[in-house]
């Protein structure tokens, strides 16, 4: 890091971790007590403070990592500065956790930046710490630096994971992705995309290198075409059978896959993926959650992937591939049919924005749904076209990840995109300044709003004296 960009990127985090402290004060003034899934893990978090380790909450469906990083965080700090009685893991000193696990991903975000588009030299420091910023504010990601929820430490460790496999040291990464499953148990899907990564660059070594020899670079240059992925499967399968390279491959990853194997073993002596109330968290085959993901991402992205250009080369696409496109219509629309659940959550919670998007679109008529489509499919076109500079390989595996962590997933919940989102961000091109900042006027634009209608905006259900608040 060049010393101007060092002292941009310091500036930029000391201000950002600044303006936090201010909101993390403003906010716990106004809201002192646990809200909302507070309610299941300070307590929880409490009881570890005070060695009752074996205490466990039912409802809490996550594994303890939460409540053991606190602890270790927490008690410490206490012991150093003297701090007695009911501030020692208090909700707001609990929530503050998350203030520092946010300055890490702020870290973790700008390091990451600068590791995947390295190669790019006409990326300055000021946009990578721009992008930081930006990705740092996420909306999503940074409402709930506020409240003591799983998330910041499950984005930090997995970020963490994914910057120390890049760098390749993959016994960390694995060590990092153990620390993140215990955060939040479908984080495993992201130490399958760190060995993930390692596979695909070794694959896409043997590709290059099958293509030079037959002189034949056009193969690897035309991306998109149905019988280039019909050769580039072709050669995955033979890549993949051969025990040569599935030795190369197993020596490469072995402590993924032995994180793995430990996320198997959980399960079956688990009974499942999720711990404590089940019922809530029903595993299924809910492939419109890809849907929408892609709907999440543009509106998040709209910089990037909504722009006139875009649009243009979407409809000479469909005008060259009409036969491709009108499968997709008609295999979305099966899907649609067959495959979409309502959450009991979805109906009923009115303080999650959720709830108004499913009511206000959604149920306005049966159709909906099937009309969206080809909103959906410009989302998927969009989305796939800013990763074309990535190779096949990564982003097969990308693909695999995404479904494995958002298809399964019953309920329709914002923090479930957050990680996919925030690793798709990382890898695509670095946008223009002015695309940049729009982007980050937009998040701050949001966040305000959210944080306004968070602190002012309060309401109560006619059988309950509690105060309500609107949150993602």
């Amino acid at each position: 890091m060049e010393r101007s960009g060092a002292y941009g990127f310091s500036a930029a985090l000391s201000g950002a971790f600044l303006v936090s402290c201010l909101l993390f004060a403003a906010i716990n003034r106004r809201q002192r007590g646990p809200y909302m899934d507070e309610v299941f893990h300070v307590p929880q978090a409490q009881a570890y403070c005070h060695g009752r380790f074996l205490q466990w909450d039912p409802m809490i469906t996550t594994l303890p990592g939460l409540y053991l990083a606190s602890v270790g965080v927490v008690k410490p700090a206490a012991w150093l500065f003297g701090w007695t009685g009911s501030v020692v893991c208090s909700a707001g000193m609990l929530r503050f956790m998350n203030l520092l696990f946010s300055a890490g991903n702020f870290y973790l975000l700008y390091l990451l930046l600068f590791k995947i588009h390295q190669k790019n030299k006409a990326v300055s420091g000021f946009q990578r710490t721009l992008s930081t910023l930006t990705l740092g504010m996420f909306p999503t990601l940074y409402f709930f630096t506020f409240l003591y929820y799983t998330d910041p430490g499950s984005v930090f460790f997995t970020l963490f994971a994914y910057l120390m496999c890049l760098y390749g040291n993959h016994k960390t990464s694995a060590l990092l992705g153990f620390c993140g499953f215990m955060f939040r148990q479908t984080n495993i899907v992201w130490t399958v995309f760190c060995a993930g990564n390692v596979v695909a660059e070794k694959l896409n070594e043997a590709w290059k290198t099958k293509l030079q020899k037959k002189k034949d670079e056009k193969i690897f240059s035309r991306k998109g075409s149905f019988s280039d992925l019909i050769r580039i499967l072709q050669f995955l399968i033979e890549y993949l059978l051969s025990p040569k390279n599935l030795v190369t491959l197993t020596a490469l990853t072995w402590p993924y896959i032995i994180l793995v194997t430990v996320f198997f073993v959980f399960v079956f002596f688990n009974g499942g993926i999720v711990v404590g109330d089940r019922s809530s968290h029903e595993v299924c085959l809910h492939f419109p959650q890809l849907f929408y993901f892609l709907s999440f991402t543009v509106f998040f992205s709209f910089p990037h992937l909504l722009t006139p250009t875009k649009i243009r080369k979407f409809i000479l696409s469909l005008r060259k591939h009409p036969v491709q496109y009108s499968l997709i219509t008609v295999i979305s629309l099966f899907l649609i049919w067959k495959f979409t659940y309502v959450h009991k959550y979805l109906l009923a919670d009115n303080r999650h924005y959720t709830f108004y998007v499913w009511r206000k679109v959604f149920q306005r008529h049966e159709l909906v749904k099937y009309v969206l489509v080809p909103v959906y499919i410009f989302a998927g076109w969009s989305f796939a076209d800013t990763l074309k500079s990535k190779s096949i390989f990564w982003i097969l595996m990308y693909f695999v990840c995404l479904l494995a962590v958002t298809v399964p997933q019953k309920l329709l919940e914002f923090r479930y995109f957050i990680l996919p989102f925030l690793i798709y961000r990382l890898n695509i091109p670095f946008p223009s300044l002015y695309k940049q900042l729009l982007e980050l006027a937009f998040y701050m634009v949001v966040n305000a709003v959210t944080f306004y209608l968070f602190l002012n905006k309060t309401f109560q259900w006619p059988n309950s004296d509690e105060i309500q608040r609107f949150m993602w």
